[in-house]
């Protein structure tokens, strides 16, 4: 996966004057590389990381035809218009191991919902590995069909990935899992008693067969 860039100069070009012709400013750095200011094709990019996302290596080709293995480590974006503002890209060494966090993607829909009207519990939204650059996932796949009955669940185990690439979750960490839908009943709140302005409440009824309360003190029994 290649994406062109250009270096840029800070002083001259101004990254506001770029984003309105459809370019992006951007930084290179990484451990023992000095830093590049670059610009590249707002809409190339965009292609780009929709495919890559944060866990996959790029390529970036530099005018003098460089090549520099990256990952894309941070976007700015606008908080209204959602445009991206900035891009940080950081150089990998591929006989490094890097750690990244990589996106869980679901497939398909869990039978118990469908059957017994569970309800499907995602627990993860993305999972934490090491890898060498090239062996690092783009995403990680699971399929909801083993998930038939109330109570089931898929765990970090039963992931089929590459013995390459380490996992930091113990094996019986859970993804997903169904539950039963439970319906809440809400007890409803008495009405207060309707009262004229500046008289006292009635006390309510004793119990049938009760002996009504007094406020004269008992005698002791003699003894």
């Amino acid at each position: 996966m290649e994406l062109k860039v250009q270096t840029r100069n800070i002083s001259k070009e101004k990254a506001e004057t770029l984003r309105d012709g459809g370019f992006i400013p951007a930084e290179l750095y990484g451990h023992g590389i000095k830093n590049l200011h670059l610009t590249l094709s707002a809409k190339e990019f965009q292609k780009v990381f929709k495919e890559a996302g944060e866990s996959t290596v790029v390529n970036l080709k530099t005018e003098d035809n460089q090549t520099l293995p990256v990952m894309i480590h941070d976007i700015e974006t606008d908080a209204i218009s959602d445009k991206i503002l900035h891009v940080d890209f950081y150089q990998v060494k591929m006989s490094e191991k890097i750690r990244v966090h990589v996106p869980i993607e679901f497939i398909g829909e869990a039978p118990a919902v469908k059957t017994f009207g569970g309800i499907l519990v995602k627990t993860l939204q993305e999972i934490e590995v090491e890898a060498l650059p090239q062996d690092l996932p783009h995403r990680i796949q699971i399929e909801l069909a083993s998930l038939d009955e109330i109570g089931k669940n898929i765990s970090v185990k039963d992931l089929k990935l590459s013995d390459k690439v380490k996992i930091f979750l113990g094996p019986e960490t859970i993804i997903a899992t169904v539950v039963e839908a439970k319906v809440e009943e809400v007890a409803e709140e008495a009405a207060p008693a309707e009262t004229v302005p500046g008289e006292t409440p009635a006390a309510a009824p004793a119990a049938e067969g009760a002996t009504p309360a007094s406020n004269t003190p008992k005698e002791k029994p003699s003894k």
